[in-house]
């Protein structure tokens, strides 16, 4: 039987495994502390837009910390922004808690960023299996290393736009050595522009961007159609170039998960090599499980009817169609409004 039919499963799986059938869903939220004297901070929460609406998750500060002002509210396209002055009084901020409750019930994480006075920055960060996270000293390059490696990870895997698009490669590359130089020309292409963006080189704005990469999937779709019935293109015969071209697309979109996250300079460099590295481990481990089943499948001999092999590629035309659509109709809206 053909290789096809596994990644179906492949897809099934990964569609029951995500919790929602949007890009950017899981961009993380971020809190600036800013010591602005001995005893006065200002504090800025950005709460990321959470499938369409406002973020669930809240900033809860200590009992003792009091407003020195009115708190601000403003509404960004992609996320809330909320200002405070607070004074936090005698015992300064050194080993409070900042909880965020409602946190546990997404799948955002929060980066914590603390500026003091003396120049120094405390970094942490709070997960949803832990909404909350302890003001206290400076944390070593590796445990930066690590958060950022974890956040490339998540985001990658709860991007379903992205990992369609690399599925709808797997179903045209036909060949070891073909689907290497495949993959290989995404990754290149997407650390490209991925490291233009975080560093202020180049941008895309993100409703534009969010349409065009569904583009990009609904593109696929045809593609894969043609290989199923033995046909030929441009696409099927060097698949590296495409996926070149469209992986400059998605590197932007990995940026927007990386900017949002507000990293001082000194911070860019090592949080660009992690961030990016999780983006590419959680490829492989995609791209190696679709593998896993194709060869499974074809160990236990599993036989399907022939019209099912065509399932996948429809599936990743239909998805990409559908996400144009709705994606096109709120870029519209955005500027209509």
């Amino acid at each position: 039987m053909t290789r096809i039919l596994p990644i179906l499963f492949a897809l099934l799986w990964f569609g029951l495994s995500c919790t929602g059938a949007a890009a950017h869903e899981s961009q993380p939220g971020s809190m600036e502390l800013r010591q602005l004297s001995r005893d006065r901070y200002e504090i800025t929460w950005r709460a990321p837009i959470y499938f369409g609406r406002s973020h669930p998750a809240r900033l809860e500060v200590p009992d003792r910390w009091q407003d020195v002002m009115p708190p601000t509210e403003r509404m960004l396209p992609d996320s809330q922004v909320f200002r405070r002055v607070m004074s936090v009084g005698e015992a300064g901020v050194e080993g409070s808690l900042i909880r965020f409750p409602g946190l546990e019930r997404t799948i955002t994480d929060v980066f914590i960023r603390l500026h003091r006075l003396d120049g120094t920055i405390m970094t942490a960060v709070a997960r949803p299996s832990k909404p909350y996270a302890q003001l206290r000293g400076e944390r070593s390059w590796h445990v930066t290393a690590r958060d950022y490696l974890g956040l490339g990870f998540h985001h990658i895997l709860q991007g379903v736009d992205h990992l369609l698009f690399v599925l709808g490669l797997l179903l045209i590359v036909k060949g070891r050595m073909l689907l290497v130089r495949t993959v290989t020309a995404f990754t290149v292409a997407h650390s490209i522009t991925l490291a233009l963006a975080t560093l202020g080189v180049a941008n895309a704005p993100l409703p534009p961007l969010n349409a065009a990469i569904a583009l990009s999937i609904l593109f696929l779709g045809p593609e894969i159609v043609r290989s199923w019935r033995g046909e030929t293109s441009l696409t099927i015969r060097y698949p590296w170039i495409v996926a070149f071209l469209f992986g400059l697309l998605h590197g932007f979109g990995f940026a927007s998960g990386l900017s949002t996250t507000g990293m001082p300079k000194a911070e860019i460099p090592l949080s660009l090599l992690f961030f990016n590295v999780g983006v590419e481990l959680g490829q492989l481990v995609f791209v190696f499980t679709a593998i896993a089943l194709v060869r499974s499948f074809r160990i236990l001999e599993v036989r399907w009817p022939r019209w099912v092999e065509a399932v996948p590629g429809y599936a990743v035309g239909s998805l990409g169609a559908f996400w144009a659509i709705q994606r096109t109709v709120i870029l519209i809206g955005g500027m209509i409004l």
